[in-house]
């Protein structure tokens, strides 16, 4: 499970575990993570964790955060990487195998070619016609095999032992947007290309809809209220979406679906 070790110049103050989908760090005691400075805000930032995936968002904060001493808004959380709030550190650490990352997935369909027969040999004008070569008694291609049975002045090799068929691959995640459906900007469609896409209104109401090897997720990120999905809350946990899912959020409609 991914943690953060809290620290301020050099001395580490406390370990955090990242239990939670969304720990806020700020300087006001209900924060999960709370550091009491003056330079930090009352509300700092927020990370989200879903699985074993983290990523951090700065609130509005006064002084802004800070990772690897860059200044960010939003930023996907890798093992390592050091967060700076004011003069304090969190350095974040997750041995997990993550499933999202700074690149889009991209899987590799191995496409196996038939075998192909080899040509005869070429025949010299005005000789002979050669016999052909006796067929082989199986022939393997992509561990299926079949077999061909001999001619009749030739003994049958034993066929050999049925091989395992090794296990197909999962099939690639269909490409899929959401389409704006009221509002300023209804009729706008925006794919959903990114492992991580926010859609809402920042300060009102905010979501993200991440991208994953077994289908698209999205999660509540900010606001007193949750989106809904279908017409119902989202809560605070993650949500798979499903074709043709309504989403409202910051009140607006949108509409997921997999492109054809």
């Amino acid at each position: 499970m991914a943690k953060l070790i809290l620290s301020v110049d050099g001395q580490v103050l406390k370990e955090h575990t990242l239990s939670k989908e969304r720990t806020l760090i700020g300087r006001k005691p209900h924060n999960d993570i709370q550091i009491d400075n003056l330079a930090v805000s009352g509300e700092h930032a927020a990370i989200i964790t879903i699985l074993n995936d983290s990523f951090i968002e700065d609130l509005g904060s006064t002084n802004g955060t800070l990772v690897n001493g860059k200044p960010i808004k939003k930023h996907f959380l890798q093992n390592n990487d050091v967060v700076e709030i004011g003069k304090h550190k969190l350095k974040y650490f997750n041995d997990a195998p993550q499933q999202a990352g700074a690149a889009d997935f991209e899987k590799t369909m191995i496409i196996r070619s038939p075998v192909k027969a080899a040509p005869p040999p070429a025949t010299a004008p005005g000789a002979p016609a050669q016999a052909p070569a006796p067929a082989p008694a199986a022939s393997a291609d992509a561990g299926m095999s079949r077999t061909i049975p001999p001619s009749p002045e030739v003994r049958a090799a034993a066929p050999p032992p049925p091989q395992p068929t090794a296990p197909q691959d999962h099939a690639p995640l269909r490409d899929a947007a959401i389409q704006v459906l009221s509002g300023a900007a209804a009729g706008r469609t925006l794919d959903l290309t990114k492992n991580l896409t926010t859609i809402g209104k920042p300060g009102l109401q905010v979501a993200v809809i991440t991208k994953r090897p077994n289908g698209y997720f999205i999660t509540h990120v900010e606001g007193t209220t949750f989106p809904s999905l279908n017409g119902t809350s989202l809560g605070a946990t993650a949500h798979p979406l499903g074709d043709h899912d309504m989403i409202e959020i910051a009140g607006v409609k949108m509409e997921f679906f997999y492109k054809p």
